[in-house]
This record gives C-alpha cells, structure tokens and sequence, in this order.
C-alpha cells in the first residue's frame, strides 16, 4: 500500500505539468495562479488511495484525481466571487486580483478542463466515472444555490443545513472515493460504502470548517477568520446557537445583522463568538462532527478487504478531523 506521502508526492508530479499555453494569457494566468495556490489536495489524495485498496496500480486513477480537484478548486473560485472573499490560502482571491469578469471566464475554463481530464480515464471505467462526475457537479450547483438562497432567510433547521452541505462539500468527497474504487475495480457493494464513507466525513469535514472560520487562527487557515460571521452566513454553529439563545442574546446578534448600525467587524465577531462560547457551541458542533467521524469508520468496517488495507484511509480520515486549516 501507498503511503498518504508517497500519494501526494505522485500527484504533485502531475500538477507541476499542467501549463495552459493557449492565448489570450488573461484567461489562463488565473487557472494557473488557482491551481499554484496548491493546498492539501486531500481530495485526488483520496481517490488515489480508494483505487489503492483493491489495485496497485494507482496510475488509471491519476487522471480523473486531477481532474477532480481542478473541479474542486473551480468551485473554490467561483465560490470566492459570490462570497466576495479577499483571501483563499493566504492569497488574493481571484477576483480581488484580476476581475470579476476574469474569474467568471477562468472558473468556465477550469470546469471545461476538469472534464478533459477526466474524459482521459480508461475507456472500461469512462462512463460511470463521468456519470458520477456529473451527477456530482450538478449536487454541488444544487448545493450553493441552497447556500445562496439561506442567506435571505431568517431561520434554517438544522437538518437542512446538513443537507445543504451533503450537497455542496460532502458529495465531492464521496465521488472522489468512489471513483478511485471503481477504477480499482472494487466490487458494487465496496464502492457504495466508500461513498457514503466521502460523505459522512465530508460533511464532518465542514462542520470543523465551521468551528475554524471562529476559533482557527487566520494564518493556518488560510481564510480571514469570522468571514461567516460578518456574512452572517447561516452555519452549524450560528443555526444551533439561535435555537439555543435567549431573547437578550438574539435581541443583540439581531442589531448586529442590521447593517445599517454602526460597528466594525472585530466587533460583530467578538459578539457573536462570545455568545457561541456561553452557549457551547464548540463542545457541541464537536460531538456532532464525533458522530459522523464514527459513521463514516462504520463504512469501513462493511469493506470485503482485511485491515490493513485500511491503515492510510484511517490515518487521513484522523488527519482531517484533527486540521487547523
């Protein structure tokens, strides 16, 4: 079995070969600044390491993993724009950099060559890898739009929530499993349970990201900390901390949201993390996310391989609930 090193090593190989050549260079300079911006590339790690599971030939994976995170790292773009964030990895956004039109047209190329990656998959796992690839890009869509139309409301359930992130974060993960399993060649069954494994900790996975946007520290994260908070974008930790507050403490995240009092931002994050920590938001978002870890290890447990061919997929699975950025 591959290491989670000696994966990353593979792929970084691969990424340092992408150059987009064509002209007009305003176009493609974008795509390259992205992708150079780097990362944990937990994702195409991921697939590399589910294809390792039933084959040691991890090479037919390699395409559809790059193209998975160039897909990835789209939606990062796009994502950034309609946030109207400054910073991603401790960069300009590229938005910030370039221009709202450029990282429109650049996002648009960047999808258009994740699907001429993965199109480069072997021909005998081709259709139900762009099969998957696409029903997972049409979740993510489906996914923001519920993101974009939380922001307008005044109250979001828990449950829909969670299901907003299945979709946007969670669904990506899965796909990245199972990809990498059926170009392992894993049998039906295996491969349904990597999937739901990407779930389960994908949606972990952006439960912490919740908890870092509050209690990260901004140079690890790579994101200014309490972006969430100024956006007053709905998340686990403010959704539970609204069904758990009393009138005075809603009655004063109330005249925060309302923009046309004055206050500058470390004030509204100092507020509203102060109400988080009365009201222990943190212990809880963290047990929520403890359920699903144990969740997604159970998926494991149904695999039809012995142990140790699980060893790395554990120690990554620990290595994301553990992240700080």
């Amino acid at each position: 079995m591959l290491s989670f090193e000696q994966i990353l090593i593979r792929l970084d190989l691969e990424f340092n070969k992408i150059y987009f050549d064509q002209s007009p260079r305003c176009l493609f300079e974008p795509i390259e600044y992205t992708l150079a911006l780097g990362g944990k590339r937990i994702r195409p790690c991921l697939t590399l390491m589910a294809c390792n599971i039933y084959s040691n030939n991890v090479e037919e994976a390699v395409k559809p993993a790059m193209g998975l995170e160039v897909f990835h790292n789209f939606t990062l773009l796009h994502d950034d724009l309609m946030d109207q964030a400054d910073m991603r990895r401790n960069k300009p956004t590229v938005h910030k950099k370039w221009s709202t039109n450029t990282a429109i047209l650049s996002g648009d190329a960047m999808l258009i060559a994740a699907y001429q990656l993965i199109g480069e998959t072997s021909e005998p796992y081709l259709k139900r890898i762009l099969d998957l690839f696409s029903k997972t890009a049409l979740e993510i869509c489906c996914g923001q739009q519920y993101d974009m139309d939380f922001e307008k409301r005044d109250e979001v359930s828990e449950d829909e929530y969670m299901e907003m992130i299945r979709l946007k974060t969670a669904v990506l993960i899965a796909c990245c499993m199972k990809a990498g399993a059926i170009v392992g060649g894993a049998p039906e069954k295996d491969a349904e349970h990597l999937y739901r494994f990407g779930i389960y900790t994908g949606l972990a996975f952006q439960l912490q990201d919740d908890l870092l946007d509050v209690y990260g520290d901004a140079k690890t994260f790579g994101k200014n900390i309490g972006g969430d908070i100024l956006c007053d974008k709905k998340t686990f930790p403010l959704i539970n901390a609204m069904m758990l507050a009393n009138e005075k403490q809603k009655a004063k995240m109330a005249y925060f949201k309302d923009r046309s009092n004055r206050f500058t931002p470390e004030e509204k994050i100092c507020v509203y993390t102060d109400i988080y920590n009365r009201l222990n938001i943190k212990e809880i978002t963290q047990q929520k996310m403890n359920s699903l870890f144990k969740l997604a290890l159970n998926e494991l447990t149904c695999l039809s391989v012995d142990k140790e061919s699980l060893v790395e997929i554990n120690k990554i699975s620990n290595m994301l609930m553990q992240r700080e950025s």
